[in-house]
């Protein structure tokens, strides 16, 4: 007769049992799933960075646009016979056959002054330069020249 023992181990799962095919597919077939979430995952996180990155160029792209209109159109002003004629009078003070050129003053200020304080002889506003061996002798000897009366 058996004892005990026997049928008791019959029933106990064994420790070394090996893994049914459906566990391993199964298993594959999860780490797969998870791979791939993974994978997915990134691509909507990269998708996100670079439809954030293509609007920022977007709108850069637009405001160049908008300063090239703006230079194209001020460049054809430019070039045209209005900014010319503009030009020559008001910066080139030209003047056509006939016309006179003013220039106005201000009204009420006092531009000349008075004839008792105009002065009628030149004033010197810069020192005298010394005469070249007066040079020297600074150089060489650390001060002024001596001045012999």
């Amino acid at each position: 007769m058996n004892s005990g023992a026997e049928t008791g181990s019959a029933s106990r799962p064994k420790a070394g049992r090996r893994l049914t095919s459906v566990q391993v597919i199964l298993g594959v077939a999860l780490t797969l799933g998870l791979v791939l979430a993974l994978n997915f995952s990134s691509r909507i996180k990269l998708d996100r960075d670079l439809g954030r990155i293509h609007d920022e160029f977007a709108r850069e792209i637009d405001g160049l646009l908008a300063d090239q209109r703006s230079l194209l159109s001020e460049l054809d002003y430019v070039k045209s016979d209005a900014y010319v004629e503009y030009w020559a009078r008001d910066e080139g003070k030209m003047v056509r056959d006939g016309e006179v050129l003013v220039f106005p003053q201000g009204v009420g200020v006092q531009d000349v002054l008075p004839a008792s304080t105009r002065r009628l002889f030149d004033l010197e506003t810069t020192a005298p330069e010394p005469e070249n061996w007066e040079l020297w002798w600074a150089l060489f000897f650390d001060g002024p020249p001596l001045v012999l009366d």
